[in-house]
């Protein structure tokens, strides 16, 4: 999970960074080169200088002989110089590029720059769509970049529309017999998160009140049982024992990719163009009710264990299938306001495929759909 998330972070990054760069004058993107090449100069010449200093230092310490150090100062003097060439020869390429873009009219003077409104950066959504005609906003969560107010307004308004989901809460599992006050799980202890991208696609032309909401996602139970106790796999049973040694942590971890998939109700209101001829139809502004369900496959399953030996912390991951149903199959619902909604979510299929009592997973949290 870290590893997709920091993708996902350089990906968000990386798209910031080419928009802002965009907004930037001839002026001030020439002379970031041209301190970038005297950071680069400075930073060689400074690193060659304690190269040369640590072989002087061998010489008089009698590690190395005269002739072996001036061998050795001549051959990371070549080398610095041609990191400096190398590095060099980047920025004069970006410079060449800039001067080019400049020549062809992609490039702003700062008179231009200031016509255009500049770029605003948000972290979450927005309700407001008056962001200046020519202004551009870079919506984060949304992972979206809307190009002056009416790019916005229709981008928000087409009949299909995008979302970036993360949702999270708590976890626990319902067992024949039993009901959840006598889990064998901690309540605040088992976590759930989910994230993953949707489409909401609206179903009649033009009313908006029904949608279908569609994607992929990823999502994480994991349960906490009580008492000192962990998982073991017997055959095709899987057991919760209790642990000889005194457990600091006993964490049990099911990933499944799912495709979920909602009736969505959005009870938000049909707007008109400020001169009255158009009518659009937005999403996501007002109360919003889904109930669907979901289906997927079983990723991975790990159980962690943390306990201290002969005053030793010791972290302990064991990894396997624990006899985990490979499918997951469930109904799952959510109801709020905006982006922000009450999420619930059970599995139709046992956690166990073939335990003699059967156990479901259930679900309670918040779930966030930045539009």
């Amino acid at each position: 999970m870290q590893k997709i998330i920091l993708y996902t972070i350089v990906i968000v990054f990386s798209l910031v960074t080419k928009v802002v760069a965009q907004e930037k004058t001839f002026e001030q993107q020439a002379k970031e080169i041209a301190t970038n090449i005297e950071m680069i100069t400075t930073e060689e010449k400074n690193a060659l200088k304690k190269e040369v200093e640590a072989i002087d230092f061998q010489v008089k310490e009698g590690k190395i002989t005269a002739n072996k150090a001036k061998e050795l100062k001549l051959k990371i003097a070549e080398e610095r110089a041609k990191n400096i060439e190398t590095k060099v020869a980047i920025e004069e390429a970006k410079l060449a590029q800039l001067v080019q873009d400049k020549v062809d009219g992609k490039i702003s003077d700062s008179d231009e720059k200031s016509k255009r409104g500049g770029t605003t950066i948000l972290l979450g959504g927005s309700r407001n769509d008056s962001i200046g005609k020519d202004r551009t906003e870079i919506n984060i969560a949304g992972m979206k970049v809307y190009r002056g107010e009416q790019d916005k307004i229709e981008r928000k308004s087409k009949r299909t529309t995008s979302q970036f989901v993360f949702a999270f809460g708590l976890n626990n599992v319902i067992t024949d017999g039993e009901n959840l006050e006598d889990s064998d799980y901690r309540v605040w202890g088992s976590h759930f998160y989910e994230w993953g991208v949707t489409y909401n696609s609206r179903i009649f032309k033009n009313n908006n009140l029904l949608h279908a909401k569609y994607g992929l996602s990823l999502m994480y139970n994991n349960l906490r049982p009580t008492d000192n106790r962990y998982f073991v796999k017997n055959g095709d049973q899987t057991d919760l024992v209790t642990s000889t040694v005194k457990l600091d942590d006993s964490r049990f971890r099911n990933v499944y990719l799912t495709t979920p998939l909602h009736l969505e109700f959005d009870f938000t209101p049909k707007k008109l163009s400020k001169d009255g001829t158009k009518t659009y139809f937005k999403t996501h502004e007002s109360v919003r009710l889904g109930i669907g369900g979901y289906g997927g496959v079983r990723i991975k399953s790990k159980q962690i264990l943390k306990y201290e030996a002969d005053d030793i912390k010791v972290k302990e991951k064991q990894k396997g299938d624990f006899n985990v149903s490979e499918f997951t199959y469930g109904l799952s619902a959510y109801l709020g306001y905006g982006q922000t909604s009450l999420y619930v979510k059970y599995d139709l299929n046992p956690m166990f495929k073939n335990n003699n009592i059967g156990q479901n997973n259930v679900s309670l949290g918040l779930r966030f759909d930045f539009n």
